[in-house]
């Protein structure tokens, strides 16, 4: 769903911790052009209705006072920052303020060469959640591990005591692990049908950066372009295989789908899957492969038959 479409509705953290977090990117943004340092601050910016937000792009100090961190801010940034933003990039060193799940997508990205760790500044801020669609706070931060980000050149806020939150996307996977395979072919068979290919989950996936998608094509067609059954559905499988071992889990597919169809549950399972079977986690540390795309001689071949 669009982000400037709802209104703000934090029930369980208080709004003085954004603001102090608000104040911190300021200042961090402030010092960094100041200093010539980067020639650019990617953060979020508020958004034209009141409690919305928005990606922005500020490159002088005396703009940095609109930044600001909330829980409408969604977004993941690290979108931005791809090889398929050249216009960003051109500018040259590049400040970038990030949510820990934010940074995970940089570590990737940073492992597929689309960018380098020193042309970057990373402006970590430590994030006790932002809403859901539908939810005064997103799913994925009812059970999100990377509150305080790792690895960033400086990080700001600190997190509050939390309350307890039911991890929703779990119960959500146990259910659908607990169906029969008849049963989950039905239930993602029935959510893909209302698919209308508007692409709006790639177009908000740090990890979907290429110049020309396989699935635009048409000579030869890889992928049925119209929304019909079979289309979709070869769609959504070759997307969530595109993704499995790369995805950071920030859920902006689902967030931004307008068939409100649950992306982030199949990218979970896949996650889940290539961590039961190579132990490998997307967004941790810097890697060149992942797990499917490295071949090892010990590798389990059971599965062939």
């Amino acid at each position: 769903m669009n982000t400037t479409a709802q209104q703000l509705d934090t029930t369980a953290i208080a709004p003085a911790v954004y603001a102090t977090i608000t104040d911190a990117i300021c200042r961090e943004a402030e010092k960094a052009l100041e200093s010539g340092a980067v020639a650019a601050v990617v953060g979020w910016q508020a958004g034209r209705r009141q409690g919305t937000a928005m990606p922005a792009i500020v490159t002088t100090p005396a703009d940095t006072d609109k930044l600001i961190f909330s829980p409408a801010c969604v977004n993941n940034l690290a979108l931005y920052l791809s090889k398929a933003k050249k216009e960003i990039r051109a500018r040259g060193k590049i400040a970038i303020v990030v949510k820990g799940c934010d940074l995970k997508a940089l570590v990737g990205l940073m492992g597929e060469n689309q960018l380098k760790r020193a042309d970057i500044h990373v402006i970590g801020v430590v994030c006790p959640g932002v809403r859901g669609t539908s939810e005064p706070l997103a799913k994925k931060c009812r059970e999100c591990t990377v509150h305080t980000p790792e690895g960033a050149d400086v990080t700001v806020g600190t997190l509050p005591e939390l309350p307890h939150f039911t991890p929703a996307e779990s119960e959500e996977l146990a259910r659908l692990e607990a169906m029969t395979p008849a049963e989950r072919w039905s239930f993602w068979k029935e959510h893909f049908a209302r698919c209308i290919r508007c692409y709006a989950c790639r177009q908000v996936c740090p990890f979907c950066y290429c110049e020309q998608c396989l699935c635009d094509r048409n000579r030869p067609q890889a992928v049925e372009t119209t929304p019909r059954p079979a289309g979709n559905m070869a769609w959504h499988i070759v997307r969530a295989m595109h993704l499995a071992g790369r995805c950071a889990g920030c859920a902006e597919c689902e967030r931004a789908c307008p068939m409100d169809i649950p992306l982030n549950l199949l990218n979970r399972k896949m996650a889940k899957e290539l961590k039961e079977l190579y132990g490998h986690e997307a967004g941790f540390e810097v890697k060149e492969k992942g797990p499917l795309a490295e071949y090892r001689e010990n590798d389990d071949q059971s599965f062939i038959k």
